[in-house]
């Protein structure tokens, strides 16, 4: 799968569990680190961790599995790395404080949104770059 696709996948994941503000930070450029951010998040510590959840499992089911996994036992900030997409769940007033949006304003945002125009089926994401 490709990192751009890995990336909508774990967007599309995130709105099935209700995940709030999701966008995808297209980094290209800017750093080795990854292609992708995916970042949204959740109202409390349980929906912060289900959502990490759901994304790692839906993207196992794809049989890919993460390097790494930080945060998931706190749940105030879950960070999922896959190489060259790294997906954050965050609290929201964890979001707020750390500011990642900022820090990456360079980065080409790729804003997420579920669709709701009824012609796209239940939780199909439609993308705006």
């Amino acid at each position: 799968m490709k990192s751009r696709e890995l990336a909508l996948t774990a967007a599309e994941a995130a709105f099935n569990k209700k995940a709030q503000d999701v966008i995808i930070l297209e980094l290209g450029d800017l750093t080795v680190i990854a292609d992708y951010f995916v970042i949204c998040s959740g109202e409390s510590t349980t929906q912060v961790r289900t959502v990490a959840e759901f994304i790692e499992h839906e993207l196992s089911r794809k049989g890919i599995t993460p390097i790494g996994r930080e945060g998931v036992r706190h749940g105030h900030w879950v960070l999922l790395d896959y190489g060259d997409v790294i997906i954050h769940v965050f609290e929201k007033e964890t979001r707020e404080y750390y500011g990642l949006e900022k820090l990456w304003m360079d980065a080409r945002t790729i804003e997420v949104h579920e669709d709701t125009s009824g012609m796209g089926g239940k939780n199909k994401r439609a993308v705006h770059s």
